[in-house]
């Protein structure tokens, strides 16, 4: 059974309309599962008609066992928010306040079971900040609505997966924030959302925080003795495959050639940066850990207002998300 992956609109003003219909235009995707978009169904004709996909049809559904899931004829839960077209590339306070009910929604069908994974469409802070809803963005919603506190953002292309013991802050806070409790807790995800992926036997590497993961003492303060490596022995002594900490020059290396399935990054750069590298329409960025197993994965950029509704946006991005999400749906 294809697994049912609900797709959030994001902001309606921004590309996500753009990028989803181009998207589901493509045939391997309803190969993959069964998309069923959160939204509003206005915004996502007038999508298709400034990407000369105009042949598409946009059904609207009460439900998701309404759809159809049928190439050529893109199903959406249509919230009916927006009560005028959106004008592209403009602040919009109903887009913002649209864009997280469209969250909402498909947390609320996850939670039910009726689809298996969440992909969401950017959606813009400050459109969102106006809307009512005081989100730094879609990670801190989705922690909200699940009523989770142990998250992790992951990064993931088709040759490297990275998650991240710390992320959105400065490097010298960041240090400090790494402990040996949320490194085992983050381990701990790793190796959770592989298995449930269908990974029997996830390997892990754990990157230094250091210089060649200190050298022995050689450099820093002994931040790998002290913050890393009790987690990993708890981490091994639970059974986890995992190696390190050592040096990340060398482990995103070996984790491209194959040695490592996945491979934690001490703080926001050494993570995102080799997956930057591989390219920006490869990347995709999730959200692991949210209670009841909910897996998130979203396109790797931003709403990109200076080009919304010209019909350039490349929706590569979106593909690899949906793969992505299809991949790490609990089996």
């Amino acid at each position: 059974m294809k697994p049912i992956i609900a797709i959030t609109m994001g902001d309606a003003a921004g590309i996500g309309p753009e990028i989803i219909v181009k998207a589901l235009s493509h045939p391997n995707v309803y190969e993959l599962c069964q998309p069923v978009v959160i939204g509003d169904m206005e915004s996502l004709k007038r999508a298709a008609a400034v990407s000369g996909l105009g042949d598409l049809t946009i059904r609207s559904i009460a439900e998701v066992k309404d759809g159809r899931f049928q190439q050529g004829s893109i199903d959406c839960i249509d919230l009916q928010l927006l009560p005028e077209a959106v004008p592209f590339g403009q602040l919009s306070a109903a887009a913002g306040n649209a864009a997280f009910h469209y969250i909402a929604k498909a947390v609320e069908l996850a939670k039910a079971g009726e689809v298996r994974a969440i992909c969401t469409a950017p959606l813009n802070k400050e459109a969102l900040h106006k809307g009512g809803h005081l989100f730094p963005g879609h990670t801190e919603i989705l922690a909200k609505l699940t009523e989770t506190e142990d998250f992790s953002m992951m990064l993931s292309t088709d040759r490297l997966k990275v998650i991240h013991l710390t992320t959105h802050v400065g490097l010298i806070k960041a240090v400090e924030l790494i402990t040996p409790e949320r490194t085992y807790k983050v381990l701990k995800l790793a190796d959770q959302v592989l298995r449930t992926a269908g990974n029997a036997n996830p390997r892990i590497a754990l990157c230094g925080i250091n210089p060649h993961a200190g050298e022995g003492g050689l450099f820093g303060n002994g931040e790998e003795e002290e913050k890393l490596a009790p987690a990993v022995e708890k981490a091994q002594a639970e059974g986890m495959d995992v190696f390190g900490p050592a040096p990340a020059d060398t482990l995103f290396y070996r984790a491209m050639r194959g040695d490592f399935d996945i491979v934690v990054a001490c703080y926001h750069d050494q993570g995102h940066t080799p997956v930057k590298v591989l390219g920006i329409e490869a990347g995709v960025n999730i959200t692991v850990g949210l209670k009841g197993g909910i897996i998130r994965t979203s396109v790797d950029h931003g709403t990109a207002f200076d080009i919304a509704g010209k019909g350039i946006a490349d929706e590569r991005s979106m593909l690899e998300a949906i793969r992505s999400a299809v991949e790490l749906a609990p089996k």
